[in-house]
């Protein structure tokens, strides 16, 4: 076969694969193979028969693989549809990430309860098996159980998958207590612009970590005689940032304080993970954190991570943008009040339940349900802000809630260098969305939104506000290539359809 048609089969094999929630090694497990074997299938590197071809497609349950067709999958809405009923809020997808990492700072066994199955979590999973980590899905696949090697084998490391998620610059913090000399790919993800890494490295160097950034990689020096004599103040109040110093104070056996800390809901998570890992962390919920750190940490751990607060934003988005009475539940509203008081200010009619617990025992969740309202642009200008301010995350949803509103509205997205430029796709369906500058858009309703046909934006909340506008829109409409979109909803398709949408999957064959 030639390597074109090898390297096709492997991407055909490897979506399939992760379509089921299995990792490589689950599936040399059932090929009766090693998971290295199916690594070099995948990547094709390995010459691989029409019996194997079989074999695969039996294991995985996919035609996919016996009949040869690929390509990206797309959705066919048809939009002009209400919404209806009740749904619930997955797990954080941001969470889920940092727990994966946080998983390396143990010799035990890791159980992570509801992980959300959405790509990103998967191309981390690669990443994880194939440095050594065995990780399987457990309890009818609603788990993920995660378990270390003694030693990891970061030369056999999946550099295509690491390369395709920012989430691997949290590797950073756990390894620099593992190994002495190590390299990590360039940080991938949404095309959001120019991230800078600098924030991590300054936090990092304190516990000794040195990095040089050459020939598409990290490579980390760890210099055991530094440790940090002083507090550390980041330079940025980032959530990955944040993190990376959490996992590196967590096995410094010492005190370390973290001043400028951001406070968000994943941070919280990944505090009361460490807690469980017998790690004190004293401030979570401030900008100052104290932690006071293990050197060695050998301890099984059962955890579950907390509801998304930027899935239950898309959710309340879909119910106000297509006129909808909706009911969404688990709800973490702590960290959403500037959300909602925003839109209770444009004229939002809602109602709150009575909070109760989240899974983890700490975050508060609430039941919301949505009704249809006649929205007033609000007076002030939409801005993101560090927690507890309106979250970065949730701002490409008032695009669209402010096209359906009566008046303008100036959105101002300061963190990414390009998110905005993505918001004025939504003219494509009928939108009135004026580009200022690459940070600012200025939007004007109410909207009439029309079908249209166009390509997924490259950013994941951007593209999911696209869809929104779709399912609004009376006609029939196709997102093509929506991979962005299932980084980070676990069948958001499907799970919409289930309320009330209709929204189709379909691949060109």
């Amino acid at each position: 076969m030639s390597d074109d048609y090898l390297a096709r089969i492997g991407r055909l094999i490897r979506d399939a694969r992760q379509h089921r929630g299995w990792s490589q090694a689950h599936l040399g497990e059932a090929l009766g193979t090693s998971q290295s074997a199916v690594n070099r299938i995948e990547r094709g590197n390995q010459n691989i028969s029409l019996e194997m071809i079989a074999r695969i497609g039996e294991a995985l349950d996919s035609e996919i693989v016996s009949l040869g067709y690929s390509g990206p999958m797309h959705l066919r809405v048809v939009g002009g549809r209400r919404l209806s009923g009740a749904i619930d809020v997955k797990t954080s997808k941001n969470a889920c990430v940092a727990l994966l990492c946080a998983s390396l700072l143990t010799s035990g066994r890791t159980v992570l309860r509801r992980v959300a199955r959405i790509e990103e979590v998967f191309r981390l999973l690669e990443v994880l098996s194939s440095i050594g980590v065995r990780t399987r899905w457990i309890n009818e696949g609603r788990d993920l159980e995660i378990v270390p090697p003694a030693e990891l084998d970061l030369a056999g490391m999946d550099e295509d998958a690491a390369r395709r998620t920012r989430s691997i610059i949290m590797f950073l913090g756990p390894l620099l207590h593992r190994m002495d000399q190590f390299r990590i790919p360039y940080a991938g993800g949404c095309d959001l612009g120019t991230r800078s890494v600098e924030p991590h490295m300054q936090a990092l160097r304190r516990f000794g970590l040195s990095v040089a950034a050459t020939d598409g990689a990290y490579h980390a020096v760890v210099d055991r005689s530094v440790r940090p004599d002083r507090p550390i103040v980041l330079t940025e109040r980032g959530d990955t940032v944040t993190e990376n110093a959490l996992l590196a104070a967590a096995r410094h056996d010492g005190v370390t304080v973290i001043r400028n800390a951001s406070s968000n809901y994943m941070v919280q998570d990944l505090c009361f993970f460490l807690e469980r890992l017998g790690v004190r962390v004293e401030g979570v919920g401030t900008t100052t954190l104290t932690v006071h750190g293990v050197r060695d940490i050998d301890v099984d751990v059962d955890y579950s991570p907390s509801e998304d607060p930027v899935e239950a934003m898309s959710l309340i988005a879909a119910a106000v943008v297509t006129g909808s009475e909706l009911t969404v539940r688990r709800v973490p509203a702590e960290f959403l009040d500037i959300e909602l008081a925003v839109l209770e200010e444009m004229g939002l009619d809602h109602d709150r339940g009575s909070e109760y617990r989240a899974d983890n025992g700490r975050t508060r969740l609430v039941d919301i349900t949505v009704r249809p309202s006649k929205l007033e642009a609000p007076i002030d200008k939409i801005h993101p802000m560090p927690f507890p301010g309106l979250n970065i995350d949730n701002v490409p949803f008032f695009a669209a809630i402010a096209a359906t509103a009566h008046g303008s509205t100036l959105i101002h997205d300061w963190v990414y260098d390009n998110r905005a430029i993505y918001l004025t796709d939504l003219n494509r369906l009928g939108g009135r969305l004026q580009l200022l500058d690459p940070h600012r858009v200025l939007v004007e309703g109410s909207t009439r939104w029309r079908a249209a046909e166009m390509m997924c934006p490259p950013a994941l909340r951007p593209a999911v506000v696209v869809l929104l506008a779709m399912m609004a829109a009376e006609g029939t409409s196709v997102l093509r290539n929506v991979y962005v979109i299932n980084r980070g909803y676990e069948d958001l398709a499907a799970r919409l359809n289930s309320i009330g949408a209709q929204i189709e999957t379909f691949r060109d064959i």
